[in-house]
Order: structure tokens, then C-alpha cells, then sequence
């Protein structure tokens, strides 16, 4: 289920400047990675795919709905940055919870909640109190919850901030499993996160697109001489300096 942007200009205020103007963008299948650096409207980008935010002209569409629609919200699932552990409820119960609001029965809910809470490796936390799990274990439930009601695309705003090494392995091991179902936008500030995983790759820069592609012709950009380690941030340097004019 393809999401596109058409023509989009988004300001914070109605006098403002508009933080991206006359966007036009299509999310591929697999996993993409949103990169840019802090301000460059990564966030914008997917607060208006999320229906969070509407666009001041232009359209956003997921599978021919429009934005703002019920049809539309139940297909689109939004994980924001900040995951906030309701402290009176369980893993499940919060997961089953966000399902509820998404328009679920109550019996509904609860049945999603464990089979999503078992598709990210949680579900031996199940019965869990939510403040009781750990940052990387919150993580997951925020997948969880955005996964509960079968959404059809998936949108993730800084996932894997303040994780450890070993904790991102896990959170980069469940999001291979998830993107052979449904496309992932996951953006970050960091270009080595996850880039050299990533079936695609969108550079963002002062609310426009400087590169739009496959990972591979993303990563060679890099110049000839880097280490392979350093790949993905020679690209992003390379193609920050050229304005995406390379």
C-alpha cells in the first residue's frame, strides 16, 4: 500500500515559512530510511503521512485514502519519538488499549495486543507493567501498538534513540521480519543507523529531497577511498556538500 505526497507545503504558521514547500514523495515497499539532520523536516514529513498534521496545500494519499479519513488512520500506523509507559497497565493491556482507540472492539483489541506484543519478541513481557520494562523493551511495545490494528504502512520517528548497541540488533532483527508485510519509513538524525539494512534511502535537507533511492545508490555517493564502515556517512557528507547535486 504505497504512500505519496503530492504537491505538499506545510508551515507552523499561517505567516510563517513554510518548512517544506511543493514536496512530492512515494514510500517504495521494504524498509526506508529517513535521513537529514536535526530541523531538516524529517518529522514534518511524518507527521503528514501520519494524518497528524494536514498539509496548507497538496495531497497525502495511502492506497488511493486521503488524509484525515477513518479508513486512512485505521491503514497507518505512527510511532513517535517519545513512548510513554502507562504506569497502571501491562504491556498488553496498553497495546490492546491503543487498539481500542484505533476503532477495535474490546475483545478485538485484546487478542491483536498478543499476537502483535509476540511479533516483536515480547511476549513473555506481556503481563508486565508497562513503566517496568526496559527503554529498549518500551521500544517495542510502541511497535507493538502501532502494529495492534493491522495498519498497512508503518511510520517511525527516531526508534531506536537512546538504545544501546545491542538493543538496536534486536529492534534491527524485528524490523526485517515486519517489512516483507507491510513498508516501514523510519527516520533518524544518525547515518550510519541501520542504512547499510535499508532497502531505500531518503536524504532530507532544509525541507527538500536530495536524494530519493535504493540504499546501494545511496552508499555510492561515498568516495572510492572510504572504509566500509564509514560508507554511509561518507555518502550523506558527499551529498550534503553537493546540495544532492552530484
Amino acid at each position: 500500500m504505497s504512500l505519496e505526497l503530492h504537491n505538499c507545503t506545510y508551515a507552523y504558521r499561517p505567516w510563517a515559512p513554510p518548512v517544506i514547500e511543493n514536496l512530492d514523495y512515494a514510500l517504495p515497499p521494504g524498509l526506508t530510511i529517513l535521513l537529514g539532520p536535526n530541523g531538516a523536516g524529517k518529522s514534518t514529513l511524518l507527521r503528514l503521512a501520519a494524518s497528524v498534521t494536514r498539509p496548507r496545500a497538496g495531497t497525502v494519499t495511502v492506497g488511493g485514502l486521503r488524509a484525515g479519513s477513518r479508513a486512512y488512520r485505521r491503514a497507518v500506523a505512527w510511532m513517535p519519538q517519545q513512548i510513554t509507559a502507562m504506569t497502571a497497565l501491562t504491556a498488553r493491556e496498553q497495546v490492546a488499549y491503543t487498539g481500542w482507540l484505533k476503532g477495535m472492539n474490546r475483545r478485538e483489541a485484546w487478542d491483536a495486543a498478543a499476537r502483535a506484543l509476540d511479533r516483536v519478541g515480547l511476549a513473555a513481557k506481556a503481563g508486565t507493567k508497562a513503566h517496568r520494562l526496559s527503554g529498549g523493551e518500551l521500544r517495542r511495545v510502541g511497535v507493538a501498538s502501532a502494529l495492534v490494528h493491522e495498519a498497512r504502512l508503518l511510520l517511525l520517528d527516531e526508534p531506536t534513540a537512546g538504545m544501546d548497541p545491542r538493543q538496536r540488533r534486536v529492534f534491527r532483527d524485528i524490523l526485517r521480519t515486519l517489512t516483507d508485510d507491510i513498508p516501514v519509513l523510519l527516520s533518524t538524525h544518525d547515518v550510519a543507523d541501520l542504512a547499510e539494512e535499508s532497502d531505500n534511502v531518503t536524504v532530507v535537507e532544509h525541507g527538500r529531497i536530495i536524494y530519493h533511492g535504493t540504499t546501494p545508490g545511496f552508499l555510492a555517493h561515498a568516495p572510492a577511498d572510504v572504509a566500509p564502515g564509514r560508507l554511509a556517512e561518507a555518502a550523506y557528507t558527499a551529498l550534503s556538500e553537493s546540495g544532492g547535486h552530484l
